[in-house]
């Protein structure tokens, strides 16, 4: 038999859920367990008859072989269940933390289990009656709030509008979702009102309660929880009620994805999820129990978010004397909403002046009007240590969309606010937080979930003198208080587990003075560019040793470190223009969000994972996304690297994405045409180039390159033929280890005519010695052509001899190895080549021949006898030699 079966004191979303499992599959019985809260109680008194529910004490012992459990993983006592022989099913949307080996798990993180089973009965065709979709609709509502906890998912949303299609009443909904409390409730309610202790844990307001029941309470706790938690809005809320035989039940509730009640209730043999969860505590006294959670509150909590953690240091400013025009013309450049304004002389801060004021003086054509006569003057600050609830203040009641960040006193800073070692006034400025900043902390995921451990995957990945490296300049940088980071690929390779070991560091302030003292600490030698902002460390033998690495095998010879930037595009497809600035505006710069993920390094944040722009989640999705709509038109070269990534990583180019880049073709024709041929070199070097060219044919980029320019179906075979033919050791020793760029691009070129090939090569301002390559491989190809049928090897050799390598590889891999002149090629490079005749110069002079051309026309016939058969010995050749003479 099938029994459906869910936990005690059951909710709409278990009940629900029950009764939606037997509608697919009606064979098995939904048995109500024997508590259900006060509100299903009176909606199924109400509409019995409208379900197939089966009462716990109607229920008559038979033999149980299958159960499917939903709403929970602990499966409850069942006369006639023996848990060892009977097939479990479970449903639920709470994650399973110990799954048991032998049951079988249908999970989905949505944000009531009715809503997985909605699913699946669409999916099967069904139809409900009105009460069946009143039903489903209320065990919805009450799980995910009527739709309103953070838990809550499109397919919640979903689920619920088509059971409202299939006849679910609203009016009864609301019902039964809000019920009065009964008397016994009321007292207990009153009782935890008075009992309620407030506790402060990482910045969180949670909510403790621990009181004994009314005498002989019978009801259920929770909708006494749900009342008190609507009262009083605390971040997290953690009843105990002492119940009679020293039984404490516990009910947690949780407003906030930053406490997860569950991890207090499973500690104490309960389960639940992040913003509901419950246990029984047996045989146990309330002070106890207390206390236990009173210890276990840290681990429920995460820490409240503080303005160090989305800050973005290196602010720009503008001095109160600078002009409204002056103003705008930086606003354009960078596109900031705003800038503080400092005094001139002292650098203080006096105000802020947004966009909106310097649009409205500058529509009154005020653009000489000093920016202090249109700023918001005040000083409207926050410290690092500040909690992001108290910039989210300061912005509502000042109506700033940036607020500047002063230095906590003995904060290291400087005066053009990048972080430098230097000790700083307390209140000097040192960075900004913006309003996007906390829109982005507020709407992103749990910032645990499922993040990567960082500095586990660095060890891991790379050797450990690599990253015994990382923790000492970790150790230099968090010193001297420098923000210091990993970006863009290196990071995005590290999570796809594909490390790589070209190390580049990124500083938010003075990289030269960071990487001058790694040197006065371990060593090396240092070489800067000031202009640039940039210093490279030579890493020799000795500074490996200083640093404590005792193997320093496959570790880089030199490390770069760049001080942050920001770029800026005077016209679209010039190149950028680069100033100093924060590590979020210098990943604002790069082009797709996969690229803008960071890692930091200094001190005690090694290892945090900054993901300002959504690129991990285009990276577990696999998907290519442009960061801004303009990037395409100001460097329409990243049209061709969006393809060179997409298809390396076997990801997407997300649709929109696909779009801008359709847009943006024509703006290919300003880039200069060396650009275009190196972003084409780049392609042509990875491992498998094939793709990328079909798909640059198939976007229209190569017709856009040159309306001639097109990818014909035999060059994919002649580039699957040299992709088999480079792993050949005869090949790869031929080109001497260097890359088969040429040889691609040659394949490519070679079947279009030559007057395209040159017109190409004109756009691309090919090299020369290419274009000569180029004309070599026409030559050969015409050559092979023409080679009479049995063709002596001397003749075959003459032809070939005079190509080089690459070449003869690219006439190889057009015409396939198995053709005639493949094997002619293939022969020439294996064996014909190496063929020499055994007299040289010096043994014809001792022959009594006079120096001069004839020696040159004589040995070149000796080759060509050695070659073809005629000679095969010195005395052979000696002969031949003394026939020439004589004839």
């Amino acid at each position: 038999m099938l029994i459906i079966l869910t936990h005690e004191n059951a909710d709409f979303d278990a009940v629900a859920s029950q009764h939606a499992a037997h509608r697919l599959y009606p064979e098995g019985a939904p048995l109500l367990s024997w508590r259900v809260n006060r509100n299903v109680h009176q909606f199924l008194t109400l509409y019995w008859d409208a379900f197939a529910f089966v009462r716990p004490g109607d229920w008559q012992r038979r033999r149980i072989e299958r159960v499917i459990l939903v709403d929970t993983t602990s499966l409850p006592s069942v006369r006639g269940l023996r848990p060892d022989k009977t097939q479990v099913k479970v449903i639920d949307h709470h994650e399973v933390s110990q799954p048991e080996p032998s049951w079988t798990y249908q999970v989905g993180l949505v944000g009531a289990t009715t809503t997985l089973l909605v699913e699946k009965l669409q999916a099967a065709g069904l139809s409900l009656s009105c009460n069946e979709a009143t039903l489903l609709l209320l065990g919805i509502h009450e799980d995910t709030g009527s739709l309103l906890y953070d838990t809550t998912t499109a397919r919640d949303v979903q689920a619920a509008a088509w059971l409202v299609e299939q006849g679910a009443q609203l009016a009864v909904v609301r019902r039964f979702l809000n019920i009065p409390l009964s008397d016994e409730q009321r007292v207990l309610y009153e009782r935890l009102q008075a009992a309620v202790e407030w506790v402060k844990v990482g910045g969180r307001s949670v909510l403790v309660a621990a009181v004994e029941a009314p005498a002989g309470f019978e009801g259920e706790i929770s909708a006494v929880a749900h009342r008190l938690r609507d009262a009083l809005t605390p971040d997290g809320m953690f009843l105990l009620v002492q119940l009679k035989h020293n039984h404490v039940q516990l009910v947690a509730r949780s407003n906030s994805d930053n406490v997860d009640v569950s991890v207090i209730a499973r500690a104490l043999g309960g389960g639940g999820h992040s913003r509901a969860a419950a246990a029984t505590v047996m045989d146990r006294e309330l002070a106890g129990v207390r206390a236990q959670v009173m210890e276990l509150l840290p681990q429920a909590v995460r820490p409240m978010a503080r303005v160090a953690e989305i800050m973005s240091y290196g602010v720009q400013t503008l001095p109160d004397t600078a002009t409204v025009g002056e103003a705008a013309a930086r606003m354009q450049r960078f596109g900031h909403e705003g800038y503080p304004v400092v005094d001139a002389t002292s650098g203080r801060l006096v105000g802020l002046l947004t966009r909106r004021a310097v649009d409205r003086a500058m529509s009154h054509k005020l653009e000489r009007m000093p920016v202090s006569q249109v700023m918001r003057a005040g000083l409207v600050t926050v410290r690092p240590s500040d909690s992001v609830e108290q910039v989210q203040r300061l912005m509502i009641e000042e109506g700033w969309g940036q607020i500047p960040v002063v230095a906590e006193s003995g904060q290291a800073g400087s005066p053009d606010g990048g972080p430098n070692g230097e000790e700083a006034t307390a209140g000097r400025l040192i960075g900004i937080v913006t309003r996007t900043d906390v829109i982005n902390l507020l709407t992103e995921p749990a910032r645990s979930a499922g993040q990567p451990d960082m500095r586990q995957l660095m060890a891991r990945s790379w050797p450990p003198a690599l990253w015994q490296m990382v923790q000492k300049v970790s150790e230099v940088a968090g010193a001297m208080e420098m923000p210091l980071y990993f970006v863009g690929g290196l990071v995005r390779d590290l999570l796809l587990d594909k490390p790589s070991t070209d190390i580049d560091m990124v500083v938010e302030g003075d990289a030269i003075r960071l990487v001058r003292a790694l040197r006065k600490q371990y060593g090396g030698e240092v070489r800067s560019h000031a202009r640039f902002g940039t210093a490279k460390w030579l890493l020799s033998p000795a500074v490996w040793q200083t640093i404590g690495a005792a193997d320093s095998m496959g570790t880089p010879q030199s490390v770069d470190f760049v001080t942050a930037r920001t770029e800026f595009y005077n016209q679209p497809s010039a190149l950028p223009e680069v100033e100093r600035g924060s590590i979020k505006l210098d990943l604002h710069r790069r082009d797709f969000t996969i690229n803008t993920l960071a890692i930091r390094l200094d001190g005690a944040h090694l290892g945090e994972l900054l993901d300002f722009y959504g690129g991990r989640r285009d990276l577990e999705q696999g998907l290519i996304r442009v960061l801004h709509s303009l990037s395409f038109i100001d460097d329409p070269t990243r049209i061709l690297r969006a393809v060179r990534l997409e298809q390396r990583l076997g990801f997407r180019i997300e649709t929109r994405t696909a779009e801008l880049m359709a847009a943006a073709l024509p703006v290919l024709d300003r880039v200069t045409g060396d650009r275009i041929r190196h972003e084409i070199e780049f392609a042509l070097e990875e491992a498998e180039p094939l793709p990328i060219m079909e798909r640059l044919a198939e976007l229209g980029v190569m017709a856009r390159i040159h309306p001639g320019l097109a990818w014909q179906e035999p060059v994919a075979g002649s580039f699957t033929r040299l992709r088999r033919l480079l792993d050949d050791p005869v090949w790869q020793e031929a080109l001497a280890g260097g890359p088969p760029t040429f040889v691609y691009f040659a394949l490519w070129m070679a079947p279009l005519p030559a007057e395209v090939q040159e017109a190409v090569m004109d756009r691309l301002k090919v090299r020369r010695s290419t274009r000569d390559d180029m004309t070599a491989v026409r030559t050969l190809l015409h050559d092979l052509e023409t080679l009479p049928a049995g063709a002596r090897p001397s003749q075959v050799v003459k032809r070939l001899r005079q190509h080089p390598a690459r070449v003869l590889l690219t006439a190889l891999a057009a015409v396939g190895q198995a053709s005639p002149a493949g094997q002619q090629i293939e022969r020439y490079q294996r064996e014909w080549r190496q063929v020499r005749p055994a007299l040289d110069g010096n043994d014809l002079l001792a022959m009594g021949l006079k120096p001069g051309p004839e020696i040159g026309r004589l040995l070149e016939r000796l080759l060509a006898a050695r070659l073809d058969g005629e000679v095969a010995d010195e005395a052979a050749e000696r002969g031949l030699i003394e026939s020439l003479l004589t004839g």
